[in-house]
């Protein structure tokens, strides 16, 4: 079982919008790798949102509709992305104090 400052920020909240831990030792358990493959789909919807942005910004007439659904998207996408970057960069420190051994 890990310590308390061990713990893994899963990639989903919880009910009222709580972050979600997961406490293991084993990084290739069925919750670690759930957790990678929905973190991995999480990193891919945003570089398509950034992508589609990137195209709607060189659009002179843009429909500001799609705008706005492009900015919410975009919103929900790094909220996303900086869980994960969070989640990864303390993984990262953990394992800097603690090396995995092969």
């Amino acid at each position: 079982m890990t310590t308390p400052n061990e713990l893994r920020l899963l990639p989903w909240s919880g009910s009222g919008d709580k972050p979600c831990y997961l406490s293991t030792d084993d990084p290739n358990g069925y919750m670690s790798r759930l957790a990678d493959n929905i973190e991995a789909v999480q990193l891919d919807e945003a570089a398509e949102l950034l992508a589609a942005a990137s195209e709607a910004l060189d659009e002179q007439d843009a429909d500001p509709n799609d705008l706005r659904l492009l900015c919410h998207g975009l919103a929900c996408a790094l909220r996303d992305v900086l869980r994960v970057a969070s989640s990864r960069g303390h993984l990262l420190a953990v394992r800097r104090l603690h090396p995995i051994e092969l």
